[in-house]
């Protein structure tokens, strides 16, 4: 399997082209990205980005194939880069973007309002990644099961709604919504808060998520056993990791999965989240970087995967997979500008 690819970081394997090469390589990159299809030399030689002949075109075409930077998908094809030809357009060609103030300043706003939470904050954030790349944007995170209590608070939403506070060792929070059987007084709720925790506060998460489906001090009274219920409903099916994903429409939408045949097995993969959680977690941390050729599983075949390993005491990462031909600039830009502000909200 390829290593990531970062702007900036090249290989001794890296082909050392001249610039009529890059040039060439570069619109390819970029005209592919537009059309999906496979590119012909007539194509590249009308670009007005080219200010070359068509035979100087043919001619970098054939010595971009032969150092297996571009290749023919039939004999009868135009040329489209390889996995190795778009890993050298990131490590050499690429040229970063910043994304514009306002769009960095309305993830730090969504995102900060989804800070109290952290399963709810890589929920949103693999929500912003996918609406402002159009393709899937993916959010992972390990499990707090092992996390310990240290404070927990119920606060009443309306009548029948009261959110559950779970406040843990590491700084970090994690909310439940409680959908209660009827009212219950705020009296009645500060009592409830009272046993919960005295029997709970100091354990780890997995033994208070069994403690409130088993502790028969917990459903004494009538408001903590409906307050318990609730709790175990909503509670439930406790998971190793959390692989959040959000924008399956946008990679539907794309030429190379509008065949159901490949985007059936490649959303499987992603529910399974093996092996795409470790593929996003095995990256550099704290930056950005895009793996081309994901042959883990024959699923990822022809996809990339752009993500940022969180830094710090999370073992996780946000990113997005998509098509290999995907405006990596954008992608990079976006997954770096969230990547750091997730782990901000984290580290806060």
């Amino acid at each position: 399997m390829f290593e990531p690819a970062v702007p900036g970081h090249l290989t001794l394997s890296d082909p050392d082209l001249n610039p009529r090469q890059r040039s060439v390589l570069a619109a390819l990159v970029t005209v592919h990205g537009a059309t999906a299809r496979p590119v012909g030399s007539e194509t590249l030689a009308r670009d007005p980005s080219l200010p070359i002949s068509a035979a100087s075109v043919r001619a970098a075409l054939v010595e971009l194939e032969n150092a297996g930077l571009i290749e023919r998908p039939s004999a009868a094809a135009g040329r489209v880069p390889s996995a190795h030809g778009y890993e050298y357009f990131v490590r050499v060609l690429l040229r970063p973007e910043r994304l514009p103030a306002e769009i960095e300043a309305e993830i730090y706003r969504r995102l900060q309002h989804s800070a109290r939470d952290v399963e709810h904050l890589l929920a949103e954030a693999s929500r912003l990644i996918s609406s402002l790349t159009h393709q899937l944007g993916l959010a992972h995170g390990a499990s707090l099961e092992h996390e310990t209590l240290v404070g927990l608070d119920l606060e009443p939403l309306d009548a029948r709604r009261t959110l559950m506070v779970l406040r843990l060792g590491t700084s970090r929070v994690r909310t439940l919504v409680l959908e209660l059987e009827s009212p219950l007084e705020s009296a009645e709720l500060a009592e409830v808060c009272a046993v919960l925790r005295e029997r709970l506060i100091g354990r780890a998460l997995a033994e208070v998520r069994e403690r409130l489906a088993s502790d028969p001090e917990l459903v004494r009274g009538s408001a903590a056993r409906m307050v318990v219920r609730a709790a175990s409903e909503r509670w439930s099916d406790p998971r190793s990791h959390t692989l959040f994903s959000s924008g399956v429409s946008n990679i539907a939408g794309q030429p190379e999965f509008m065949d159901g045949l490949r985007l059936g097995p490649l959303l499987h993969a992603v529910e399974r989240c093996v092996p795409i959680e470790r593929l996003m977690a095995s990256g550099m941390d704290g930056q950005a970087a895009v793996r081309i050729g994901l042959d883990a599983a024959p699923e990822l075949a022809g996809c990339s995967l752009v993500s940022y390993a969180l830094p710090g005491s999370v073992w996780g990462a946000v990113g997005v997979l998509g098509p290999r031909r995907m405006d990596y600039a954008r992608v990079l830009a976006v997954v770096d500008t969230v990547g750091a502000r997730v782990t901000d909200l984290l580290q806060g």
